[in-house]
């Protein structure tokens, strides 16, 4: 049974590989810089450990694995694009290093290879494979489309906040853990509770991201703070501060909010401020260690010993302790 780090090095060379003899250079350049520039691995790392609680040679699944990276580096090259960010993992973001047009061909690219590498797992398996993979990537463009939405509106409620980061974001960990459970052919329950493990953890995953974003460290984080503040994301932190600041507070967000064009700097550090006064900061802390607990329940059910466990618990665990 390989530990985290291991899985890690076959996913690692296995990306080096995607589009390495395509041409033309202008177009897979790109998709090779935003797969070179690291990272956790997430995702594949999930789903290399789910099937590893059942069998032990994680490395014939690994196209599978290092599908969904390319696929989850596709959605972020092109979120960086509509959000006219900076900085991914420290490193400019591709419409900044070359151009928008770039990237959005480039990021179309990467969605046509993450499907041609799902394809190459087992025949048997393909149709239930493709099913859930095609209804993860339908639910995370729903997901975004909220996400959009809801940056015009200031009456976002915290129950429709979070059923947008679940389809954004959650659900695509949902879909590592059980598709790594169906290619090794675990039985239908603990598939399920795979499937909700990933997606109670990766709500506790993007509430923390969305804290760093204005707690983080930038070095640490791996791109600039206060990018939700500056264009006004609805995030549970700004949610929760618009419902319980007083009269005074909810004037000076909403002044902050509506502000054509405002100093950014002036703008987080002013946000930042209420979010203070508020009690923002442990709110969000709670509620990402509600959905934390929460997984291990899913976890907790799935019909293998805690010794195959191990890693995933390990994993999971170091996910998560990402500086507060």
């Amino acid at each position: 049974m390989l530990n985290s780090n291991e899985l890690l090095e076959l996913i690692n060379a296995d990306l080096a590989k995607v589009a390495h003899d395509r041409q033309p250079v202008g177009l897979y350049e790109p998709i090779r810089y935003v797969l070179s520039l690291g990272g956790k691995r997430i995702r594949p790392t999930l789903m290399l450990l789910a099937y590893n609680l059942y069998k032990d040679d994680p490395e014939s699944i690994i196209s599978s694995a290092c599908a969904l990276e390319t696929y989850h580096n596709y959605t972020l090259l092109h979120d960086d694009l509509m959000d006219n960010a900076t900085l991914r993992r420290g490193h400019l973001t591709v419409h900044k290093r070359w151009n928008a047009n770039t990237a959005i061909l480039s990021g179309d690219s990467m969605l046509v290879l993450a499907y041609q590498r799902m394809a190459q797992c087992r025949p048997d398996k393909l149709g239930e494979v493709l099913s859930l993979f095609s209804r993860t990537a339908l639910e995370i463009g729903e997901g975004q489309q909220y996400d959009m939405d809801f940056e015009s509106r200031n009456d976002v409620s915290e129950e429709e906040y979070i059923e947008m980061i679940r389809l954004k974001t959650s659900v695509l960990l949902a879909c590592a853990m059980k598709i790594g459970a169906i290619l090794a052919d675990a039985p239908e329950a603990d598939a399920d509770h795979l499937y909700k493990f990933g997606e109670q953890i990766g709500l506790a995953f993007q509430l923390q991201d969305d804290y760093l974003d204005v707690y983080g460290d930038t070095k640490v984080f791996g791109k600039a703070i206060g990018g939700d503040i500056i264009s006004n994301k609805k995030t549970y932190m700004l949610i929760n501060a618009l419902a319980l600041a007083d009269e005074r507070q909810r004037e000076t967000m909403l002044h902050w909010l509506n502000l054509p064009d405002p100093d950014p700097q002036e703008k987080v550090a002013a946000i930042t401020e209420l979010y203070n006064e508020i009690g923002i900061n442990r709110l969000a802390i709670e509620k990402i260690k509600y959905y934390f607990h929460e997984s291990r329940k899913y976890l907790d059910a799935v019909q293998v010993s805690d010794e195959r466990k191990r890693e995933l618990v390990a994993f999971t665990n170091e996910m998560m302790k990402r500086e507060y």
